[in-house]
């Protein structure tokens, strides 16, 4: 049977990948701002505001046991707001996800600490994380798997790590505001009131991502793109059963990578300010400077992927990371220098493996089940391999050492090889 774009004129203005580009770039730097603002807090003001009755170290594990509910929560929500894209269509949708993850933005910032509400107070912030793990998984509109689908052949790894930029740029733009408070306020007011303004910001930024993508995903033109591509929001139960070892097999694909997210991103933070061999402000700074770092990488990973292909870039960055893994136990446990370096290195080879992870192997999938098990396929990658790695990472470290650190990433290491060998298999296998 052949395509209805293909065996009738398109009725529509040819959609540009540009403007789907810069769709999807606002999109995912609005989500992931509001990932890291939440991140960031759960290390620098969580343990003092809501579990103050523990010290330090046993306040950030419940900081990060909150932190992982919504990255369970995630296929909740897309299984939840794909029927509601069904009943109610894609601009419902969209909106309602966004409206339930600045609720719970605000929320967070609203809320009083554990001096004031007790045990409520943990209840509410789990209560607001969960939610806003929901929201994630409703807020997925499609435009990366339109742009992937319309991009030039040979230009499509440079447009597929486009989508990707949202995680080094909202993590940038986070690290920013924490540290010009930090900076700024007296410590007091930082944890009295000052965290509470990047939330604010967060519910701010959603509203106006909101209308920049309804304008993009609700015009004629997008919409028709959509349907012709036969994007569609499959059921989660079909997609399970028709597709659920292309799911499988692609969440692991991606899983070095995804692994090692967390442990340049937060795990460092957590681990200086436990063992105060530097200021959290020259932490944050150093942080800035990789998240810099990893928006060139990430850029470059196109460039890499064009030339060598997207499994192997993907391939071979999981055997660097491995080799990378095995110096965490040095460059964690040395000099601030050392330390440095190793957030450093580590946002360089995450931008280059996150820039290509996305999508290894959606292109397995059948073009209307496409939709939906990319979003379920990043679902299940970040809850695999990045829900627990703070958690993980920073209380086996603090027990056993950072030779923890090295066993978890190469275990994400072994898992991204092992399904990228079979998904290769099984190509081979349905080419011949």
């Amino acid at each position: 049977m052949s395509h209805p774009q293909q065996s009738h004129g398109s009725s529509h203005a040819p959609v540009a990948p540009n403007e789907i580009a810069v769709g999807v770039v606002i999109g995912r730097t609005s989500e992931y701002f509001d990932f890291f603002v939440y991140g960031i807090a759960s290390v620098l003001i969580f343990p003092q505001v809501f579990f103050p009755f523990v010290d330090q170290l046993q306040g950030m594990l419940y900081s990060f046991s909150l932190f992982a509910l919504a990255f369970v929560a995630r296929p909740f929500g897309t299984a939840l707001f794909m029927a509601i894209q069904r009943h109610w269509g894609r601009g419902i949708k969209l909106t309602a996800a966004l409206f339930l993850l600045g609720t719970a933005t605000a929320g967070i910032a609203f809320l009083p600490g554990y001096e004031k509400l007790g045990g409520y107070a943990i209840a509410l912030l789990a209560l607001f994380r969960i939610m806003q793990g929901v929201a994630f998984g409703g807020s997925w509109d499609g435009l990366p798997s339109l742009l992937a689908l319309n991009a030039p052949k040979e230009k499509r790894s440079w447009y597929a790590m486009i989508g990707q930029l949202g995680a080094p740029l909202g993590f940038v733009i986070a690290s920013a505001l924490f540290l010009f408070l930090y900076n700024s306020l007296s410590a007091a007011d930082f944890l009295g009131w000052g965290w509470r303004y990047p939330f604010f910001v967060a519910f701010a930024i959603n509203v106006v991502a909101l209308f920049a993508r309804l304008r993009l995903v609700l015009t004629e033109e997008y919409t028709e793109a959509l349907e012709e591509s036969d994007l569609e929001p499959i059921g989660t139960t079909e997609m399970v059963r028709k597709q659920g070892y292309n799911i499988f097999i692609g969440s692991f694909a991606a899983l070095a990578s995804y692994a090692l997210f967390h442990l340049v991103t937060i795990f460092p933070l957590s681990w200086i300010a436990l063992q105060g061999s530097q200021t959290t402000g020259q932490v944050l700074t150093v942080q800035i400077v990789g998240g810099i770092v990893g928006i060139i990488a990430t850029i470059g990973s196109g460039w890499i992927a064009a030339r060598i292909g997207k499994r192997t870039t993907v391939g071979a960055l999981a055997a660097i990371i491995g080799v990378f893994s095995l110096l965490t136990p040095l460059l964690m446990g040395g000099s601030p220098a050392m330390q440095d370096t190793f957030i450093l290195l580590g946002f360089a080879l995450l931008g280059v493996s996150y820039g290509q992870a996305s999508g290894t192997v959606t292109a397995n999938f059948e073009r209307r089940f496409r939709y939906t098990g990319a979003a379920l396929t990043s679902d299940f990658a970040w809850l695999f391999g990045a829900a627990f790695a703070p958690l993980v990472a920073l209380g086996l470290s603090a027990k056993f050492g950072l030779l923890s650190v090295t066993v978890y990433l190469l275990s994400g290491v072994i898992c991204t090889l092992l399904a990228l060998a079979v998904n290769q298999t099984l190509s081979d296998q349905a080419e011949d």
